[in-house]
């Protein structure tokens, strides 16, 4: 009963990255929330406004701009739009902005399980949720209820009230939902080269397959190359080795499940597929640096 439940909560997982990082950061990101958001000041002030072409291996992002104006470089695609406006930027997706300094907005940014669980659970509304990027212009009742919605989601993110998770889970649903009812899209999908399609591949197999900790060779050979090949490709797309990766997924649940649960060291490791709680503590504290009673009293949860 007790690895039943544990595993219906580590379901609704939330990151599967072995680097979550924004822009102009290097390092992976810590937290456990199922997404990111920010002010498009917060950041773009610090780089005079201009953010530089880049692009994520591991995250998909809205820009929502509420006002003020902004240069865009989507793919190939440039053009200047002014809000209020909506920006999807699928997984691999080329993007580069400059902003006015006077613009208002948000950022929110989503990792690729959560990506997964979007699609998964809006997918009998119909297809092509950030299949490529798109930049939708808002006006009338959509725009009154994009500034609406995401003035929620936004506030319910920085609250951290009870059932915030469910909360902010449900807004973003409805988000996917009006998106997949849109039929503009200014900049069509992109077709990914072959090693995009496979790193792809290989974050959907890590998502399905990290708690049974496959081997590298099993996840190379479900894609069809080599375990070479495949730590190659990850190093130049992701930054990261294949192992790595599966392993901050691991870490990332971990770390999840420690904040927002009362289930027990020895639960958690069950869970995530450790036959010993001791040998997931010292997987924990190699990752984190920190042992997960420390991380979770940290959290401000109960230990047990």
């Amino acid at each position: 009963m007790i690895r039943a439940a544990i595993a219906q909560g580590l379901s609704m997982t939330i990151a599967l990255p072995p680097i979550f990082k924004l822009y102009g950061e290097a390092q992976a990101w810590p937290a456990p929330d199922l997404l990111h958001c920010e002010t498009i000041e917060s950041r773009s002030r610090l780089h005079a406004w201009h953010i530089e072409t880049h692009r994520h291996a591991d995250l998909a992002q809205l820009l929502y701009v509420r006002q003020g104006g902004v240069r865009l470089q989507l793919e190939d695609w440039q053009g200047e739009r002014r809000g209020p406006l909506l920006v999807v930027l699928p997984v691999l997706c080329v993007h580069a902005f400059e902003f006015e300094p006077s613009v208002e907005g948000f950022v929110i940014t989503l990792p690729v399980p959560q990506l997964e669980r979007l699609k998964q659970r809006c997918q009998r509304a119909g297809q092509g949720l950030f299949l490529g990027a798109e930049c939708l212009a808002l006006t009338g009742p959509d725009a009154t209820w994009i500034d609406q919605l995401v003035g929620q989601l936004v506030a319910e993110y920085e609250g951290h009230k009870p059932g915030r998770e469910v909360v902010l889970e449900a807004l973003l649903d409805s988000l996917a939902i009006w998106l997949l009812r849109q039929h503009r899209q200014e900049q069509g999908a992109t077709l990914p080269r072959r090693a995009e399609q496979h790193l792809g591949r290989f974050l959907a197999l890590v998502e399905q397959h990290y708690r049974e900790h496959w081997s590298l060779g099993r996840y190379a050979a479900a894609l069809g190359i080599s375990g070479v090949h495949l730590n190659g490709l990850c190093r130049q797309l992701a930054g990261a080795s294949a192992l790595a990766i599966v392993h901050q997924r691991l870490l990332l649940e971990a770390r999840r499940t420690l904040t927002y649960t009362q289930a027990s060291v020895g639960e958690i490791a069950d869970a995530l597929g450790f036959a010993d709680p001791a040998y997931f503590a010292r997987f924990f504290r190699r990752g984190t640096g920190q042992s997960p009673l420390n991380y979770r009293r940290l959290a401000g949860q109960p230990q047990r």
